[in-house]
């Protein structure tokens, strides 16, 4: 009885086995479906990365990119993205589009519309001080009105 048991255990695995075809891996999309979206190009070995996912996880930091979809790619994955740049939508490596945006540091933030468009691009780790009022900027739609830097002065933020 036990091998009876032990045969259709294995007869039924076997099929389920080879019923599904190997994957070539989901693309992680990229794509905002919110007007505005957060992007952070990280590397694992970035200890300022590390800390930017910490402050992002915050109460404060987490109502201010409320309106935002937020994104995170790693310079060192190979696995496959699709997003929106410049109106184009394309699928390639997580490392093939941090090298296709000139990443050479980390960690780097993009912030881009629906249409893929980047709006604001920050080189470096921000404090959540400074990284709230770059929110605010780009979700108050002040890029349209105020050069960044000014921006930022005027309120205080740096």
């Amino acid at each position: 009885m036990t091998r009876w048991f032990f045969f259709a255990f294995a007869s039924v695995l076997l099929t389920a086995c080879q019923q599904k075809a190997p994957t070539q891996g989901e693309v992680k999309s990229l794509l905002p479906q919110k007007q505005y979206a957060m992007l952070v190009v990280e590397s694992e070995s970035c200890i300022y990365c590390k800390q930017l996912k910490k402050d992002l996880q915050s109460q404060s930091l987490a109502n201010e990119l409320g309106e935002f979809d937020v994104y995170s790619i790693l310079i060192e994955s190979n696995a496959k993205v699709r997003y929106l740049l410049n109106g184009q939508e394309k699928v390639s490596t997580e490392e093939e589009l941090a090298r296709y945006l000139k990443v050479n540091s980390f960690p780097q933030i993009f912030f881009y519309n629906r249409e893929g468009n980047i709006i604001l691009h920050l080189p470096g780790y921000q404090p959540p001080k400074t990284l709230a009022c770059s929110i605010r900027y780009v979700k108050e739609e002040e890029y349209k009105k105020a050069n960044y830097m000014d921006y930022m002065k005027a309120r205080e933020c740096l």
